[in-house]
């Protein structure tokens, strides 16, 4: 597989969203990338254009990057390019997603202390519309192949858990529920 690959460093732009899907938990944020240069006219750094993305994380990394990351953070985002065209309203409308492997603080901008998660008992079912507890994948955990990651869902991973709305209200859970915009 030819997957265009891509590390990305920036900010959170909207509250991580999360939900369960038949093919496993997704989390999903926006991502804001501001190129900096140095103006030597001026001796001043200035901020270049920004683009946005938007970044997904299945299985246990979107479990985590839901119970870790907050609006404004800064992060490092390493993860397969994805572009896609969509009509709405008329118009040909380009977006750029990235579809994540590896999510991280950026540690050039402050400390983080990392806590590994506890793999829940898969026989205790996850409440609807709580972030499920999970280790990191494991090379002897199936699905993971050796390669120490999940692989990615399949086209037949059920209906797009965006265009569908939560199953719960955001006053019945603990952990926030935000819809980006």
């Amino acid at each position: 597989m030819n997957d265009t690959t891509v590390t990305l460093v920036g900010n959170v732009a909207t509250n991580v969203e999360y939900r369960e899907t038949v093919a496993g938990g997704v989390a999903r944020f926006r991502f804001a990338v501001t190129a900096r240069r140095w103006d030597r006219e001026r001796a001043v750094w200035t901020d270049g254009p920004t683009s946005f993305y938007t970044v997904s994380a299945w299985r246990s990394l979107g479990a985590n990057l839901a119970a870790s990351v907050s609006v404004g953070e800064p992060l490092v985002v390493h993860g397969r390019l994805k572009v896609r065209e969509e009509e709405l309203e008329g118009r040909r409308k380009t977006f750029v997603d990235v579809q994540a492997v590896a999510v991280g603080h950026d540690l050039t901008r402050g400390t983080a202390a990392f806590r590994r998660s506890v793999r829940q008992n898969p026989e205790t079912p996850v409440p609807e519309g709580r972030v499920p507890n999970l280790s990191p994948t494991r090379s002897d955990d199936p699905g993971s192949a050796g390669s120490g990651r999940a692989p990615s869902p399949s086209a037949d991973a059920g209906p797009d858990p965006w265009r569908t709305p939560p199953t719960t209200s955001p006053e019945s859970v603990d952990y926030p529920l935000v819809t980006t915009s």
